[in-house]
């Protein structure tokens, strides 16, 4: 695992899963880029399951795999592959951009991207599984906030040591949450968190999220409940069997069944990822 930089001909392939074309730098484009990741490339740990199964994976997927698996098969990634690799991109073309860690209830938990255009630095947040569909601004003065459905995200003004704290809501109350540490970072530094979250015991080895965007809403499976956000509403639905949720993954994210089956049927205790 380490820091790698994009051929022409990967830059080509990942903007072509993206369905965005190949331009200059500038806030327009790192704005189509970034919702063009969050509709396209779901948050989801199937793949995760999957490439530790059958390709021994404990660490990141490359990037060939990555991509093969979002072409292939509707995969995408959680935090660390798909903010690495989204930030690989980024990079490619031309972008200004560094990786950084955020901490959680433990250290360096979480992986974000921070880039500057002009005079302004922007937080780039693709494997949150949350509606990030635009670069968030870090320089404020007042909280930013992003609600959809019975979700609420406030992104705070920066710390007097420069960290932005990012917290969730779910139903008026705290749920979730992660601190930005601005100081730019080298992927291998993750490794020991990286290898941690392959361990038998791990949350993404015990439960199920899938998480996709689409303007104006979004979709969540959460182990046996589905969730439909619009603008400030929130269907909640919860599945009466594993059986049904594979048919729900396969229907709604597209991933395929054979694939779907042999996962949900190989995991134990479905835990709640949140807590």
């Amino acid at each position: 695992m380490s820091d790698q930089t994009l051929s022409p001909a990967l830059v080509r392939r990942y903007l072509s899963a993206l369905g965005v074309s190949l331009q200059k730098p500038a806030l327009g484009t790192l704005q189509e880029l970034v919702a063009a990741h969050l509709t396209r490339v779901p948050f989801e740990n199937i793949s995760k399951l999957y490439n530790r199964k059958h390709h021994g994976l404990t660490s990141l997927p490359p990037i060939e795999l990555y991509l093969d698996g979002i072409e292939r098969y509707h995969f995408g990634g959680t935090c660390y592959s798909n903010n690495f690799h989204f930030y690989t991109l980024l990079a490619a073309l031309g972008y200004d951009v560094k990786l950084c860690g955020a901490d959680m209830t433990a250290p360096d938990v979480h992986l974000v991207i921070l880039t500057t255009l002009g005079n302004h630095e922007y937080l780039v947040d693709a494997g949150y599984g949350a509606p990030f569909l635009v670069p968030l601004p870090r320089d404020l003065s007042t909280d930013y906030v992003i609600t959809l459905g019975r979700d609420r995200y406030v992104l705070k003004p920066q710390d007097a040591s420069g960290r932005s704290r990012l917290e969730m809501y779910r139903d008026g109350q705290p749920q979730h949450g992660y601190v930005v540490k601005p100081a730019p970072r080298r992927i291998k530094e993750f490794a020991p968190v990286i290898a941690d979250s392959f361990r038998p015991t791990a949350t993404f080895l015990n439960a199920l999220l899938l998480v996709r965007f689409y303007p104006g809403r979004g979709l969540m499976i959460h182990n046996l409940t589905s969730v439909e956000s619009q603008e400030n509403h929130s269907a909640v639905h919860r599945l009466g069997s594993r059986t049904e949720l594979i048919a729900q993954i396969v229907e709604r994210f597209g991933m395929p069944r054979s694939i779907v089956a042999e996962t949900v049927s190989e995991l134990g205790e479905l835990k709640d990822v949140w807590t």
